[in-house]
């Protein structure tokens, strides 16, 4: 999309912000696509209803700040706010 010009760095810029932020990166399992085929079109982007599908498939919070994911029923934190 153009956002953020990536190059041979993207590895070390990930596992940088991955140690940082004391996350785990989360592989997308059938569970996840399943649930996602089944969410209500209240957001049209597939990989923003992915993410939702993996926070409520895994009992997780999302951190956004799309206004557009809010109607579902999923734990949100909202980033913006």
């Amino acid at each position: 999309m153009g956002k953020l010009p990536l190059n041979s760095w993207v590895r070390a810029l990930v596992d940088e912000a991955v140690r940082e932020l004391r996350a785990r990166i989360l592989p997308i399992e059938a569970d996840h696509v399943i649930e996602a085929a089944g969410l209500p079109t209240h957001h049209r982007d597939p990989f923003d209803r992915l993410l939702v599908a993996q926070a409520r498939t895994e009992g997780l919070t999302l951190v956004t700040l799309d206004e557009a994911l809010r109607p579902y029923a999923v734990p949100m934190l909202w980033a913006g706010a």
